[in-house]
């Protein structure tokens, strides 16, 4: 049987993990792209942006804190849609970021799914609590 949440994780993960690293590897770029938005600090707000994309397509990767990471994505995409998406008109915000919101709505719905280390965590705490 088919874990959709696995399915879900493993595509948008390594979506934030590609976007998160672009923000380090192509950053001058990056930055002009933040300088056009009107944030403060365009410099230091593409590294926050890459790390917390990184660690959060990670965590999805692995299935460990699903809800709090799609949580705090999800935030991240409502941010790129406003940003860049409707203030900027850039396709990529009109387009993928709604979708990587959805995807992040659905874990927060259904959560981490059966392969995932959240649900060993849970697994093995619920054997420790029954006595097994």
């Amino acid at each position: 049987m088919r874990d959709p949440s696995f399915l879900v994780r493993a595509a948008s993960g390594t979506i934030f993990l590609v976007f998160g690293a672009a923000k380090f590897v192509n950053h001058p770029a990056e930055v002009e792209s933040f300088e056009t938005y009107g944030l403060p600090s365009p410099d230091s707000f593409v590294y926050l942006i890459g790390v917390l994309e990184m660690v959060g397509g990670t965590l999805l990767l692995i299935g460990l804190a699903t809800r709090l990471a799609a949580l705090v994505l999800g935030a991240d995409m409502v941010g790129a849609i406003v940003v860049s998406g409707i203030g900027e008109r850039e396709a990529i915000s009109l387009t993928l970021a709604p979708a990587l919101l959805l995807a992040m709505l659905y874990l927060l719905w259904r959560g981490p799914g059966r392969r995932s280390l959240d649900a060993r965590i849970r697994r093995r705490s619920q054997l420790s609590t029954s006595g097994l």
